[in-house]
């Protein structure tokens, strides 16, 4: 028996033989902002339902933020960056997740609550966030997380 301490892996997306052959950064980016796009709309519609159902906005938008990302990862692992699955670069994930998760909710709570109660507020205050961490995640997803073995 291993002493080592299990550690599970996401769940697996198929791979497909296209994705075989490395892409540039100018697909990478396309694909990041493609897949970014989708896991947004997973994320602030998530959002505003919780929002209607009463939730904080703190809350929401940590629960938001978790699907989201989550789907983000997922698909940006397969066909972004083209990554095997490993529980190293699983956990460097979790832990920029971690960073970028502080710095969404942080940003989203400072601009909804600062704001002037329009009915932009809180789309606005998503966007921003949302941009902010998408700029800090390709950058280290690419330089850093799917260089990893």
């Amino acid at each position: 028996m291993s002493a080592e301490p299990h550690v599970p892996l996401p769940v697996d997306l198929p791979v497909v033989a296209e994705q075989q052959a490395a892409v540039d950064l100018k697909t990478q980016i396309v694909r990041f902002v493609l897949s970014g796009g989708f896991s947004a709309i997973i994320d602030f519609g998530l959002y505003i339902l919780l929002g209607i159902a009463g939730l904080p906005v703190a809350v929401a938008k940590s629960i938001s933020f978790v699907a989201g990302t989550t789907t983000a990862y997922l698909i940006n692992r397969r066909w972004t960056f083209q990554a095997e699955p490993s529980r190293k670069r699983f956990l460097a994930v979790v832990a920029l997740y971690a960073v970028t998760f502080a710095v969404q909710v942080g940003i989203n709570q400072i601009l909804y609550v600062t704001l002037d109660d329009h009915w932009w507020r809180k789309p606005l205050a998503f966007v921003i966030a949302q941009g902010t961490a998408t700029v800090i995640n390709f950058v280290v997803q690419r330089a850093v997380i799917f260089k990893l073995r």
